[in-house]
């Protein structure tokens, strides 16, 4: 049944044009667009009459009259509150009103994203828009699209700051540490609504073109504010979108147009160095393309990239080589905690071919002595994990050597994180963790804060259940230090920060010891 705007329902018309005043003067949206939207978001809220009192009027002058380039000026200008606050209000009415029937998480993120839906451009504009800024510069161009993604809460900047990081000192450099809390824990009702659902097949999976502007439920995420951009690699149809989680800078992710499995082969190189070639302030990389050593989605081809620079980036070479049949490739060793050649020139081409000449001897190397295999049983175990870059003015590639070989006491593999590190981080190291940045379960947050208060109250921590699996750990620090309320948190960051170093050397095929180092030379000297 229609309400009208009378009353109680007044609210709703405010936030109405609260949120429509946000679209106009965060881009979203135009002038012509306002009386669209403002109807669409009246039928998204049932409701047949509009009308709004002059406390808007100063806030939609202000919209007209300022033109303001930066984003979050553009944002005070028009509302003066974040929109996640706007959204909380709308879907606080829509729930007392019958409109959205739970108010569970999953429920509200399907709810509020089909309001953003309303004031979403669609993609035929996003991608002009993008492609008239990037015959400006590639920069203008994703600066456009991340302010963008960010306008229409398909990046919900409100839980990305609740993320915990810090930055340590290491002898690798300084390691990125993140605790992630951007993804909301799932309420039982969702779990249990999920389960019951119809599995429908489409989109395929969560990378899929066919998100774009997808409704979503209670197994899959909304996506009506979800805008992509074509990108041609190596003469295939790509999209790039962002990380709708961005643990780092700009964080996106380059998918293929058809659901198809991820492999490492001679072509990924050619597409990730063609794409930091177009995006030359961006790096891209891969995960590698074997379970346990993979770490994200198998089923479909991607990427990822972003503007950050890693502490990997930052490593220098500890040993140069000669590629026989690529001299013109400067080719070597980097100091970092996983086994990573390097490669680096002015010609795309000759790195792409030296990058699959190592790539296919790596697939087909064994060395017993160093407990490596390319198979057993058929199962193969060599593949490698790529990185490119553009470094003052040349094309770089990282390729770092991985094995997933398992074993009875290394059930979930030998160049894994080992157990007595998995109270940290127990799950697959990927492309993220492999540049030096750690991805941490949201468990650690409140895991650490319990420990800091344990340890400055002289509990017994083996006596806690969630605790004590980190009891060996502090035993092996606790005496190090002269611990007080006010350094207690930095100290356990530090400590985490060096769990995280030993994780990287885990998932090292070749250990950081002069034996190790030996081992990797016989490689080197295979090629």
């Amino acid at each position: 049944m229609l309400k009208t705007a009378g009353g109680y329902e007044s609210m709703i018309t405010k936030y109405i044009s609260e949120l429509v005043l946000y679209g106009k003067a965060n881009g979203l949206i135009e002038e012509c667009d306002e009386i669209y939207v403002t109807n669409r978001l009246l039928e998204l809220f049932d409701l047949m009459e509009y009308s709004v009192k002059n406390e808007n009027s100063d806030a939609k002058d202000l919209s007209e009259s300022q033109k303001c380039e930066n984003s979050e000026e553009k944002h005070k200008a028009a509302s003066f509150r974040p929109v996640h606050e706007i959204l909380e209000d709308m879907m606080k009415y829509a729930f007392e009103n019958g409109i959205m029937k739970e108010d569970t998480i999953t429920a509200k993120d399907l709810f509020d994203t089909k309001i953003m839906g309303c004031i979403t451009p669609p993609p035929s504009i996003v991608r002009k828009e993008f492609k008239d800024k990037y015959a400006v510069s590639p920069k203008a161009a994703t600066d456009f699209y991340y302010t963008f993604s960010q306008a229409a809460n398909y990046i919900r900047k409100d839980r990305i700051a609740r993320d915990e990081k810090w930055v340590t000192d290491t002898e690798y450099g300084e390691i990125d540490i993140t605790i992630n809390l951007s993804k909301p824990e799932k309420d039982p009702r969702d779990i249990a609504k999920a389960g019951k659902a119809k599995k429908s097949g489409y989109p395929a999976c969560l990378l899929c073109k066919e998100n774009e502007g997808y409704a979503g439920h209670f197994s899959h995420p909304a996506r009506q504010n979800h805008r992509i951009i074509p990108v041609t690699l190596d003469g295939q149809q790509y999209y790039m979108q962002y990380s709708p989680y961005v643990y780092y800078n700009e964080h996106c992710i380059i998918f293929n147009a058809e659901h198809t499995p991820m492999k490492i082969d001679h072509a990924v190189f050619k597409k990730i160095l063609e794409f930091v070639g177009q995006f030359p302030h961006y790096m891209a990389g891969s995960n590698a393309d074997l379970p346990i050593v993979g770490g994200s989605i198998l089923s479909h081809d991607h990427f990822q990239g972003g503007g950050y620079t890693f502490a990997m980036a930052k490593a220098d070479y500890e040993k140069t080589f000669v590629l026989p049949g690529f001299e013109g490739v400067k080719a070597g060793i980097i100091k970092w905690p996983m086994s990573v050649i390097r490669l680096q020139g002015e010609n795309a081409d000759s790195i792409v071919n030296a990058a699959d000449h190592i790539l296919t001897s790596w697939r087909a190397y064994t060395d017993e002595d160093a407990f490596i295999f390319s198979e057993t049983d058929g199962e193969p175990h060599n593949t490698i994990t790529p990185i490119a870059r553009m470094c003052d003015g040349k094309y770089e590639l990282d390729l770092v050597l991985r094995n997933n070989i398992t074993t009875k006491e290394a059930p979930w593999g030998v160049y894994h994180p080992s157990a007595d590190l998995h109270h940290i981080k127990k799950e697959n190291i990927g492309l993220i963790e492999v540049m030096g940045l750690a991805v941490l379960p949201a468990r650690l947050k409140k895991e650490m804060s319990d420990l800091a208060d344990a340890i400055l109250n002289h509990k017994d921590i083996r006596a806690d259940e969630i605790l004590e699996k980190h009891a060996d750990w502090v035993d092996k620090w606790i005496g190090n230090y002269t611990i007080t309320p006010e350094n207690i948190m930095d100290i356990i960051h530090d400590e985490i920060s060096k769990v995280f170093v030993k994780v990287l050397e885990c998932a090292g095929v070749y250990k950081r010891t002069e034996e190790g180092q030996k081992a990797f030379m016989r490689f080197v000297e295979s090629l």
